[in-house]
C-alpha cells in the first residue's frame, strides 16, 4: 500500500456522499471477468443506500486525494437480501451471528498494493467490534472453459483462504443479473466462503 491512499470507515448517513462514485466504480469494475456485469447506474446507488440505511451497515472507501478508487461493503446478514440468508440458515448458521460482505472493487491502476487486505482488515475488525461470530461472502462460480475467461485470470481463492476463508461448496446462492453478452438476466450460482472471526 502507499501512502497516497488512504481507506475510510464510512458508515450511516454518510455513506450518502460518495454513492455516485462509488456506483460508477462498481459498474466498471464489475464489467470484468468473472463478473460480465452489465448494471445501470440508478440500481447501483439504490443497492448501496441499503448499507446507509443499516445503523451496522459498513463501506470501507480507498481514496486516493479526494478521488475513490477503491470500496468494499458490509452488512449484519439478516439485513441483506433474500438469496444469502436462506443458504446460511439452512446449514445451521444463525444469521445474527454472521456479518456479511458484500463487494470489493478497486481500480485495475491500484491492485497488487495490499488495499485488499486492508479492506479485510478493516470489515474483520468493524464485524468484531459489532459481536459477530462469522464473516461471510460468496463468489460467483464460472466454468473453467467460459469463453470470456481471460487467459491470464488468476482467481482469488488463494488470497480468500490465506486470510482464513473457508470454501463451502454445498452452501450456494444464486443472484441474477444481465451478462455483458445477454438480452436478459440469468441467474449465476454463487459459493460461500466463511470464516469464524
Amino acid at each position: 500500500m502507499t501512502a497516497a491512499v488512504r481507506l475510510e470507515d464510512v458508515t450511516g448517513e454518510a455513506i450518502a456522499g460518495v454513492l455516485e462514485p462509488l456506483a460508477a466504480l462498481r459498474l466498471a469494475v464489475f464489467r470484468e471477468y468473472p463478473y460480465l456485469y452489465d448494471g445501470d447506474a440508478a440500481y447501483e446507488a439504490r443497492y448501496l443506500a441499503s448499507y446507509g440505511a443499516s445503523p451496522s451497515g459498513l463501506v470501507v472507501i480507498a481514496w486516493d486525494g479526494d478521488r475513490v478508487v477503491g470500496a468494499s461493503t458490509g452488512l449484519p446478514l439478516w439485513q441483506h437480501s433474500d438469496e444469502v440468508v436462506p443458504p446460511l440458515a439452512a446449514a445451521g448458521f444463525d444469521p445474527d451471528q454472521v456479518f456479511y460482505f458484500g463487494e470489493s472493487v478497486l481500480d485495475p491502476a491500484y491492485r497488487g498494493r495490499g488495499l485488499g487486505h486492508g479492506f479485510f482488515d478493516h470489515r474483520e475488525a468493524h464485524a468484531r467490534a459489532a459481536g459477530y461470530r462469522y464473516a461471510t461472502f460468496c463468489a460467483v462460480d464460472r466454468p473453467a472453459d467460459h469463453p470470456r475467461r481471460p487467459a491470464d485470470y488468476v482467481p482469488h481463492d488463494a488470497f480468500w483462504t490465506k486470510r482464513g476463508y473457508v470454501r463451502k461448496p454445498d452452501i450456494t446462492a444464486r443472484f441474477a443479473w444481465r451478462d455483458l453478452d445477454e438480452a436478459a438476466e440469468t441467474d449465476k450460482p454463487m459459493t460461500f466462503w466463511i470464516k469464524e472471526l
